[in-house]
């Protein structure tokens, strides 16, 4: 990712996701869920999730708020999948998303993985943070599916 990253506001900082965030990320997640925008996770993938997991939080009066969370998902030292990339609404366009999109590439880097893919309805914001509809040597990611995303 050749992209240059925002600063963030100082009261905004990203760390490592730890299991214990896992319901503050589920509260994140659940209008992004409800709008289907994300996938809906269990606990227990949210908890896995948080092993090359990202969140951003905010601190207002010394409290620490979930505002964001980004993750990959190791397939193989050939590929990665970014995963659940949610930021609430009211942080939006401050420089959080690219932030975790970052943290996120940075993870899959220190893991000698090849590629990152990401499957999303924000094609220019990730278009933006340096991903591409195709890779150099022309690969492409095709689909088949097999059952509705949603159910109904």
């Amino acid at each position: 990712m050749s992209q240059s990253t925002k600063k963030l506001p100082d009261n905004i900082s990203i760390r490592q996701a730890l299991p214990s965030d896992a319901a503050s990320i589920h509260a994140l997640m659940r209008p992004f869920v409800a709008q289907h925008l994300l996938l809906d996770r269990t606990e227990a993938e949210v908890i896995e999730l948080t092993r090359h997991g990202f969140v951003a939080t905010i601190n207002i009066d010394d409290r620490e708020r979930c505002i964001g969370f980004a993750a990959i998902e190791v397939y193989s030292p050939k590929l990665a999948e970014l995963q659940c990339l949610a930021v609430s609404t009211e942080y939006q366009r401050d420089g959080v998303g690219r932030s975790l999109v970052q943290k996120c590439v940075d993870r899959a880097r220190e893991l000698n993985v090849m590629e990152v893919l990401a499957i999303s309805s924000s094609e220019d914001f990730l278009h933006n943070c340096g991903f591409d509809y195709s890779l150099p040597d022309q690969k492409k990611a095709l689909f088949c599916q097999l059952r509705p995303r949603h159910p109904e």
